[in-house]
């Protein structure tokens, strides 16, 4: 196996010539000849046994060319690649230049990483916004919580009313016939939930346990089943029994049976700083984006195509891997969403873009300011990897390079170094807020509501909302 070309044909792009001679290349027409036979039919011959020579006059004497070419392919061409140091992005595209039996030779283009430059990383400005916890935010938190460890009792002798759970049975009618879905038996709900259609819960209001009644109720216009959209519909309805939901008092009693505190008010207390460090997170992530917006800013460079499909793809993958983790597959999700593959891949292509732009500035930023990870850093990575998928630290070893988790070291540790040396100038979200509005007051438009929103910079966790 030799190189013969390397060429530069455009920015970021080569195209090699490299060649197999004829000892490797025939001795893997061979192999695919023993693999193939078994499964030939030759005149003459017993299913399995017809020599090489008579398959070859037979159909020509290229007829194993193709399977032994995809043989020595990836070998020879990982060997030509490692001659020329080119570090290749994407996938490359091969040719066959010829083939005999005096060996092979084949061509490829490919697509290296590209040139990078940034300047001006060190001291970007950016607006942290610093959120504070609200008492309605507590009381939320509270309230869900208060919620969970609700009661149901049973109550006789009244009306159902809102804010009740009502049993019931039920079976929907549409222009006389029982239309599918429409049925239930024993099915509890709570009043005033809007679990069901617009109308339905109100006409439960006001009928007793016992009770047989009909709910005129119509779909909504843009209701998931065409069938049902915008049809007025009857619901033969009983009510089986009815329930009051009953709260646990909000004391140290209630303290003590949620959390490991002995009153409520400490209770409270922590639940605030709880909410606060989620504030303060999202403020953090506020920080972040706007830092790795100013480095894409910043970055110049020339990207080559395939490094964004390349990413777009591992952006598929790993939401494929996440659904298969849920029991489902893209195949059912497209099925369920209406998306196609191409859909997909086109809503993924921006944060594929905003990765690949983001991990060459940050890795032109390691590599000028000479980052480098420690290898008590890189056992760690590895130990947190093998503790998060739950797998043997020898196994994440073997399918992950130390080089590769060095690399992927190096970026984070040229991100904290961009958020270190950052002017970060702190904001109050209410202050912030009544900024805006004055500004929009003079411009004459609507102004935006202060809000956190919570975002993802990284890397290795990258690699979907």
């Amino acid at each position: 196996m030799s190189l013969t070309k390397c060429e530069k044909t455009e920015t970021n792009k080569y195209k090699l010539e490299f060649s197999v001679d004829k000892e490797i290349f025939n001795a893997a027409i061979g192999r695919a000849y023993k693999k193939a036979v078994v499964n030939m039919n030759v005149p003459g011959f017993r299913k399995g046994k017809a020599p090489k020579a008579i398959i070859e006059k037979m159909y020509g004497k290229g007829v194993f060319y193709e399977d032994a070419i995809n043989e020595v392919l990836p070998v020879a061409y990982d060997a030509a690649i490692k001659e020329t140091e080119l570090k290749t992005v994407g996938q490359p595209e091969f040719d066959v230049v010829s083939a005999d039996e005096n060996g092979v030779a084949l061509s490829a283009v490919v697509y290296v990483k590209p040139e990078v430059e940034i300047s001006d990383y060190v001291g970007i400005e950016v607006k942290k916004t610093v959120v504070p916890v609200t008492d309605e935010e507590i009381d939320a938190e509270i309230k869900t919580v208060q919620e969970r460890n609700s009661r149901e009792i049973e109550v006789e002798g009244r009306a159902a009313a809102i804010g009740d759970v009502a049993n019931i049975d039920y079976e929907g009618f549409c222009d006389g016939v029982a239309f599918e879905g429409g049925k239930g038996e024993s099915h509890p709900l709570k009043l005033g939930s809007n679990q069901f259609i617009p109308g339905f819960e109100e006409k439960i209001v006001g009928h007793s346990i016992g009770d047989k009644f009909d709910v005129n109720v119509t779909f909504p216009e843009d209701y998931h089943a065409k069938e049902l959209a915008g049809k007025a519909v009857v619901f033969k309805t009983k009510i089986n029994s009815l329930n009051i939901v009953e709260l646990p008092a909000l004391d140290d009693e209630f303290a003590k049976d949620v959390s490991e505190f002995d009153t409520f008010d400490e209770y409270r207390s922590d639940i605030k700083d709880k909410i606060q460090e989620r504030h303060d997170k999202n403020a953090d992530n506020e920080v972040e984006e706007q830092l790795v917006n100013a480095l894409i800013e910043k970055l110049k460079t020339e990207i080559p195509e395939p490094m964004f499909v390349a990413e777009t793809e591992n952006f598929v993958r790993d939401y494929d891997s996440k659904l298969r983790m849920q029991g489902l597959d893209l195949k059912t999700y497209f099925k369920y969403t209406g998306l196609t593959l191409d859909s997909m891949r086109e809503q993924f292509r921006p944060q594929a873009e905003r990765q690949v732009k983001t991990r060459l500035a940050l890795e032109k930023i390691a590599s000028l300011e000479k980052l480098e990870a420690k290898e008590e850093d890189i056992s760690k990575e590895y130990d947190d990897i093998a503790a998060q998928y739950g797998v043997a630290i020898d196994q994440v070893k073997s399918s992950i390079a130390a080089e590769d988790i060095a690399e992927d070291m190096k970026v984070k540790l040229a991100m904290e170094l961009v958020k270190e040396k950052a002017v970060i100038v702190e904001a109050d979200a209410q202050k912030k807020e009544t900024a805006e509005i004055k500004e929009a007051v003079e411009k004459k438009v609507a102004p935006k509501k202060a809000t956190t929103k919570k975002t993802t910079a990284k890397k290795a966790e990258e690699k979907a909302e």
